[in-house]
């Protein structure tokens, strides 16, 4: 029997793809758990109407995230801290700072997708990597500087 998996199986395969399975396994196991519709006709041509939809949409998402890549690129990110001896701060900055001062800036992005390299503890400036989008990443300085 041959199912269209609508969630990833261990072992087995991955959403929307068309497996050959026993005929116990695919009538007493994945199809009443929902993890399986069989392979029909119609069912193959509603699998592939929804991968051209996912495309198009995550090609829309890929256009946008092209467009925040390039806002970033080259932005410099200014943060205001007490600052005690030898530039040291009190405290870091992390990256609810970082994000608090783009959304400042204007750009919105997502405290998990700021990818600090290491704790920013002292007077100075820094760079810092930016996930947008899968694969695709953008660089910013982060300045920061003693309250005068």
């Amino acid at each position: 029997m041959k199912v269209i998996l609508k969630e990833n199986v261990p072992s087995l395969g991955k959403t929307g793809q068309v497996v050959k399975v026993s005929d116990g396994y695919g009538r007493n196991f994945l199809i009443p758990k929902g993890l399986a519709v069989e392979a029909t006709d119609k069912n193959i041509s509603v699998l592939d109407q929804e991968k051209k939809s996912r495309e198009k949409k995550a090609e829309r998402q890929r256009g946008q995230a092209e467009q925040v890549r390039a806002q970033l690129q080259g932005m410099e990110c200014i943060i205001y801290r007490k600052e005690g001896d030898q530039g040291k701060l009190f405290g870091a900055v992390t990256a609810k700072d970082i994000e608090k001062a783009l959304s400042e800036q204007g750009v919105a992005i997502d405290r998990k997708n700021i990818i600090v390299a290491e704790p920013i503890k002292n007077v100075g400036s820094y760079p810092v990597k930016i996930k947008i989008y899968s694969g695709m990443t953008a660089e910013i300085m982060v300045s920061v500087r003693g309250d005068a």
